[in-house]
């Protein structure tokens, strides 16, 4: 939960933040790649609470418990990368659940699941991005 906490507001900065005659359909990716984060998050609490947990959600430590970083970034290329970069990371730990739950808890793996292959869309539309943008990099200087 904290990695989706980060990672939405990561996504929501970056969509507010980015500059540059390029920048207004990567923030609408952006936007759109947070409110999905934010979707993940209530899954995932939801079913922590199903389970009789108790979801996390107090903001002290967060970035501690998270498995991706809250990077800023220098410039439009830089958002994109750091986006990449975080989405690689939860596709890993979302792979790591889905083999831990594996026949332990098949509705939890499902959802699982299904927040892995958002993130791996995710993590396409960013190595799309990082393609396309850079080439424009190059192209400016």
């Amino acid at each position: 939960m904290a990695t989706e906490i980060v990672c939405i507001l990561r996504y929501r900065y970056h969509a507010i933040a980015a500059t540059g005659i390029a920048s207004e359909s990567v923030k609408q990716e952006f936007e759109e790649h947070a409110g999905e984060e934010e979707q993940h998050l209530i899954w995932i609490a939801e079913r922590i609470n199903q389970l009789g947990g108790k979801p996390d959600l107090n903001p002290d430590g967060v970035s501690k418990r998270a498995a991706s970083q809250f990077v800023e970034g220098e410039d439009l290329v830089d958002m994109i990368k750091e986006n990449l970069v975080a989405e690689r990371i939860a596709i890993e730990t979302y792979r790591d659940m889905v083999r831990y739950f594996a026949d332990k808890d098949p509705t939890t793996r499902v959802l699982l699941e299904k927040v892995l292959a958002q993130e791996e869309e995710h993590a396409n539309d960013m190595h799309d991005l990082l393609v396309a943008h850079e080439g424009m990099q190059i192209a400016a200087h």
